[in-house]
């Protein structure tokens, strides 16, 4: 199955942090899954970084190679379908990465109630 993290669930991953649900876990854990860590989620990082809003190491992109993820970068096509997409969420990061999944036909790991009411697959 492929999966796209939302940038939280990353972070608590990272963290091992108790925030993270175990079925969450479970599929990020499963080798059989394709993990895919989006571009958007790293930028959003680190514009948190830059701000003080966030607290990271300076080389926490590392950590998706580490991890054996695969980062996904954002394309035009995957832009382009932000003008389709309604504007339940007014954050420009989740919305950039609900359409990131739709367009790759991948669940999106998240436990953002906002981003579940778009028709996009979600988990866990």
């Amino acid at each position: 199955m492929k999966l796209i993290l939302d940038t939280h669930i990353l972070l608590w991953w990272w963290d091992d942090s108790p925030k993270l649900p175990q079925a969450a876990r479970d599929l990020i854990a499963d080798l059989d899954n394709q993990v895919f860590v989006s571009a958007v989620s790293i930028t959003e990082i680190a514009v948190k970084k830059s701000i003080g809003r966030l607290e990271v190491d300076d080389d926490f992109a590392h950590g998706i190679e580490d991890d054996g993820f695969i980062e996904l970068p954002l394309t035009a096509a995957h832009g382009g379908r932000l003008a389709q997409l309604p504007f339940i969420h007014r954050d420009p990061f989740d919305r950039m990465l609900i359409v990131q999944a739709q367009a790759e036909d991948a669940a999106l790991v998240t436990v953002d109630d906002k981003v579940r009411q778009y028709d996009v697959k979600t988990l866990p």
